[in-house]
């Protein structure tokens, strides 16, 4: 079964625009479809809400600043399409299950950091790189369409 056409471009779409906000509203307009029957399509086909998505992947985008760069996270999280500490906190704890001040000190190596917390760490971060594993996937299995030369354009 190929990927749904649709779907992957919402994909592109919302990977290309990632830290800004996008609407559904924005999407339903930019697809021509009502905004439920994106919504639904989605979650049907990726397991998870748009907005979920949309989060896991500034989450995802955001550990690389975490780890190399001495940003502060509220930075980090406003240059990742986060509207304030709080809320990239918050998503940050939602989708990692830790904050991310946590993951800085393990990307780190920094000694302060339990055993409990290290393990907790490296089980999110397989975890949400199988999920865009999975992303990639879900894009290579679009239907390619093969098209024919006609010998009278040759």
């Amino acid at each position: 079964m190929f990927s749904n056409d649709l779907v992957c471009d919402m994909l592109d779409f919302i990977d290309d625009n990632i830290n800004r906000k996008i609407t559904m509203i924005e999407l339903s307009q930019k697809f021509f479809f009502h905004k439920d029957y994106l919504m639904r399509l989605f979650k049907k086909e990726i397991h998870v809400t748009i907005l979920d998505y949309i989060n896991r992947l500034r989450i995802f985008q955001s550990l690389k600043d975490l780890q190399e760069t001495d940003k502060t996270i509220l930075n980090i999280g406003m240059i990742h399409g986060f509207s304030s500490l709080e809320y990239y906190s918050e998503t940050f704890h939602k989708v990692m299950g830790f904050s991310p001040s946590i993951y800085r000190e393990f990307a780190r190596r920094s000694v302060n950091i339990s055993e409990e917390d290290f393990l907790a760490v490296q089980e999110k971060l397989a975890e949400i790189s199988t999920f865009f594993d999975m992303i990639t996937k879900y894009r290579n299995n679009r239907k390619k369409i093969l098209t024919k030369s006609l010998s009278i354009f040759k």
